[in-house]
């Protein structure tokens, strides 16, 4: 991956952020964290990986997110300088829920030591 859609990704991933945290109406109790942004190479599109706790709210929250993708996508179009600004495809983050699950897994291995 060159420098360039590096720094772009992370550019995405803290303004989105920034959106979620202050303008989503996110269902009670629940917390977003936006794992990683995956930018095309041509910046047409990018993939936001989203991780949702408590896992039962992930579905709610992704609904959420993508009935408002409008509003959060003319956002990122005024607040970033550049041309285009990639169009955001929200991603479940599954590698998170199994990471997860392996340290849950070697918490108990630990516990039964």
């Amino acid at each position: 991956m060159n420098q360039r859609i590096k720094q772009i990704n992370e550019l995405l991933q803290r303004e989105v952020g920034s959106l979620i945290a202050k303008e989503s109406e996110l269902p009670e109790g629940a917390v977003i964290t936006i794992t990683r942004v995956d930018a095309s190479p041509n910046l047409q599109q990018a993939k936001v990986y989203i991780s949702v706790i408590p896992e039962e709210q992930k579905e709610n929250a992704l609904l959420l997110l993508r009935r408002n993708i409008f509003n959060i996508q003319q956002d990122l179009n005024k607040r970033l300088h550049m041309r285009p600004v990639p169009k955001i495809i929200w991603v479940d983050d599954k590698g998170s829920k199994e990471v997860g699950r392996v340290e849950e897994i070697l918490d108990n291995i630990q516990k039964e030591e």
